[in-house]
């Protein structure tokens, strides 16, 4: 078992990433003690029979007393709310950090409310599920997967010492700057969100002119790509609304080239297709090699809960 990496946690939100977290801590003793708040008591009482926190706290402000490490879990729509509750009642040294899906955002809205003497370093793992909720968490999420830190002007050796506790929890660690980040996230998860819940769509309509039969005959293909349309709402409706910019410049692009698709089946190129088709199946393997792929064998949990 690894030496605590810090004496007190609070986790502020206590769904699928922040106890999943509690999970990996606990599991690998990387902190003394856990503390958590989450707005509803049946939530609370979750946290403490699932015993991913020490204690949960009614609310924020008195979860973060003597934490040397505070992590915003909740959707980027209240991290500024959230942040000026919790602000005089932060430990001088401490670090705050936020595993949202956004960067710019989360920090226009928290670093205002960061008292001067402590730090506070974004965050964001690539992982998940589209289940959510305590209940869902598991030690195992962040094995293998990508955490991006924002480092922007915190001590390096406090960035150091969270880059370490998330690799104790198994992710791989990388640091970019904030736009840079939310382009890239645009990119592999908010625009093929916001695609596979327009899909889902297209076939709740396609069910009404056609008696049940799109959902009743569903595919593997449907199934798999549509799953993340399952994922939480109000989170999902927080990311679009606050990486606005970046996700429709790549809705845009990804427009682009499905009218080029749509032209080449109008002309009959099968040429294009093929080596269009080439392509991209060649990319998905990488994404398969580099491990980031849950749905593979032995990878984490189960095949049943692939990140989102």
């Amino acid at each position: 078992m690894t030496a605590p990496i810090y004496d007190r946690v609070a986790l502020i939100g206590l769904g699928l990433i922040a106890s999943s977290m509690g999970h990996a801590m606990k599991a690998g003793g990387l902190a003394r003690t856990i503390t958590g708040h989450a707005k509803t008591p049946a939530t609370r009482e979750a946290a403490l029979e699932l015993g991913f926190c020490d204690e949960v706290c009614a609310t924020a402000a008195e979860a973060v007393k003597g934490a040397d490490l505070v992590v915003l879990a909740v959707p980027v729509g209240v991290m500024g709310e959230v942040a000026a509750e919790i602000a005089p009642h932060l430990k001088p040294g401490a670090t705050v950090t936020d595993v949202g899906s956004v960067k710019q955002a989360v920090i226009d809205a928290v670093a205002p409310h960061i008292p001067k003497g402590v730090n506070f370093i974004p965050g964001h793992p690539l992982a998940g599920t589209e289940h959510s909720g305590p209940r869902s968490g598991f030690a195992e999420l962040f094995r293998n997967r990508w955490c991006l830190l924002i480092p922007g002007d915190a001590p390096p050796e406090d960035v150091a010492r969270l880059r370490s506790l998330w690799e104790a929890m198994g992710a791989n660690v990388d640091e970019m700057d904030a736009a840079h980040h939310d382009i890239v996230l645009a990119v592999v998860s908010h625009t093929p969100h916001l695609i596979a819940y327009t899909m889902v769509g297209v076939a709740d309509h396609m069910r009404r002119v056609s008696e049940n039969e799109v959902i009743k005959y569903s595919a593997s293909g449907f199934r798999d790509f549509t799953r993340i349309a399952a994922s939480d709402p109000t989170m999902w409706r927080d990311v679009f609304l606050t990486n606005k910019e970046a996700t429709l410049d790549i809705l845009g692009r990804f427009t682009e080239e499905l009218f080029m698709l749509q032209r080449a089946i109008r002309m009959g190129d099968g040429q294009q297709l093929f080596d269009y088709f080439t392509r991209t199946r060649a990319i998905r393997r990488g994404i398969i090699e580099a491990g980031q792929d849950t749905s593979a064998p032995d990878f984490g949990r189960s095949k049943a809960e692939p990140a989102a």
